[in-house]
């Protein structure tokens, strides 16, 4: 959903076993900045990635992870919390 914000440059992936993307080392290498929704997520990849996440900034947004897929009401909240940090621009 943030693909659309031009200067921004976004990938998706799960922490979840049966996430269709799962988070590898290439995403987390990749990544300036990672956000996850919840605590437990955030857990998960330092306790997989721990080297590499260890130089990352990882953001909590305290999203709980029980909405459905592009639910809106997850939407608002996702963008909500992720313009805490960066400010969507008014092109989004």
């Amino acid at each position: 959903m943030f693909n659309e914000v031009k200067s921004w440059q976004v990938r998706s992936a799960g922490t979840e076993q049966n996430a269709r993307i799962k988070v590898t080392e290439g995403h987390i290498g990749w990544a300036d900045v990672i956000f996850v929704m919840e605590k437990k997520h955030k857990r998960r990849i330092e306790d997989k990635f721990g080297s590499v996440v260890r130089q990352k900034r990882v953001i909590c947004l305290e999203i709980p992870d029980d909405y459905e897929f592009m639910d809106e009401e997850l939407i608002e909240l996702l963008e909500s919390r992720v313009s805490d940090y960066f400010p969507l621009t008014e092109d989004y």
